[in-house]
C-alpha cells in the first residue's frame, strides 16, 4: 500500500459560501504531526488567505483527537529546523491569516494541538475535549506562543499548574476560562462551526478582516495604544470611503429598519 500524500494528510474541502474546511487527516497516529505536514498546514493557510473566494476557515482533525502534537518519532526533524522559519510555521500563518479561522476541536489537542487551537480566532469543542501542555513532561520547549499566550488568556498562576504539571484542561473549564467559545455535543460539532461561519460570511467581508485585525494588533499593544489604533484606523477607513459607499450603508441601514434587509 502507498504511503498517504500530503495533500491526503492535510485535507482542504471547500464548501458553498466562501467556507473552507482544513482537515488534519492521520488518525491512526492521533494526527501527529511530522514536519512535511507543518510545512503543508502552514502553506494552505497561506495559500487560503489569498484566495479571494475564501471568507471563513474552518480547522478539525480526524478520528478521536483533533491534534496529539508533533510526532515525536520525527522530532529531531522538526526541532533541530529552523523554528524561526515562519515560511513553513503553521502557527506564525496563522496568526498572519486574515481570514477568520474557527477551531472544531475534539478528543485531544496536545502541545502542539493545543497551541494551533490558541491560534484559532473561535473555538467550538465537543464534551469532554481535552487541551493539554505536554512541553514540560517530554522537555521540549514551547515555540508557538503556549508559554505566552495561555497566561494571558487563563492568567499567570493557572496557566503555571496547566504547563508546569500537564494538567488537563477540559472543554467545559476551557469555556469558563474564555479560551473556548462553545461547547457541543461530538456530533453537532462541525454544524455549530459551520453556523458560525454563516453568521459571518453575511456580513460586510472588508470590514470583517479590518476587524480581525485591529483586534489581534491591538492585543499585542497596551489599552490606551490599542485604543488609538482603533481611531487611527477608523479614520483611515472613513476618509477613504467614497459618497457611494455611505449611500450604500444608509440603504443597508433603512432597509434593515424596515424589515427588508437579507441579513
Amino acid at each position: 500500500m502507498s504511503s498517504p500524500t500530503q495533500e491526503n494528510l492535510i485535507m482542504v474541502t471547500r464548501k458553498p459560501k466562501g467556507i473552507a474546511h482544513i482537515t488534519i487527516n492521520r488518525p491512526k497516529s492521533l494526527n501527529s504531526l511530522t514536519k512535511p505536514m507543518l510545512t503543508r498546514l502552514a502553506q494552505v493557510f497561506k495559500s487560503l488567505d489569498t484566495d479571494p473566494s475564501v471568507k471563513v476557515i474552518i480547522l478539525s482533525g480526524s478520528g478521536r483527537a483533533f491534534c496529539s502534537g508533533i510526532d515525536l518519532t520525527a522530532a529531531e526533524e522538526v526541532f533541530k529546523g529552523d523554528v524561526k522559519d515562519v515560511e513553513n510555521d503553521p502557527v506564525v500563518q496563522m496568526e498572519n491569516c486574515r481570514k477568520p479561522i474557527i477551531g472544531a476541536i475534539s478528543g485531544f489537542a496536545v502541545t502542539a494541538g493545543f497551541e494551533i487551537a490558541l491560534a484559532c480566532d473561535i473555538v467550538v469543542a465537543s464534551k469532554g475535549t481535552k487541551f493539554i501542555d505536554s512541553h514540560a513532561r517530554f522537555g521540549i520547549f514551547p515555540s508557538w506562543g503556549l508559554s505566552q499566550k495561555l497566561a494571558r488568556i487563563i492568567g499567570p498562576n493557572k496557566a503555571r499548574e496547566v504547563s508546569f504539571g500537564a494538567i488537563p484542561l477540559t472543554a467545559e473549564q476551557g469555556e469558563k476560562l474564555g479560551f473556548v467559545n462553545h461547547v457541543v455535543e461530538a456530533s453537532e460539532l462541525i454544524s455549530k462551526a459551520e453556523e458560525i461561519a454563516d453568521a459571518i460570511v453575511k456580513n460586510n467581508q472588508d470590514l470583517v478582516l479590518r476587524y480581525k485585525s485591529v483586534i489581534n494588533d491591538g492585543l499585542k499593544l497596551s489599552l490606551g495604544d490599542a485604543l488609538a489604533l482603533e481611531k487611527e484606523r477608523a479614520h483611515s477607513y472613513y476618509q477613504g470611503m467614497t459618497k457611494e459607499q455611505f449611500k450604500k450603508m444608509q440603504d443597508f441601514i433603512a432597509g434593515r429598519s424596515s424589515g427588508q434587509s437579507k441579513l
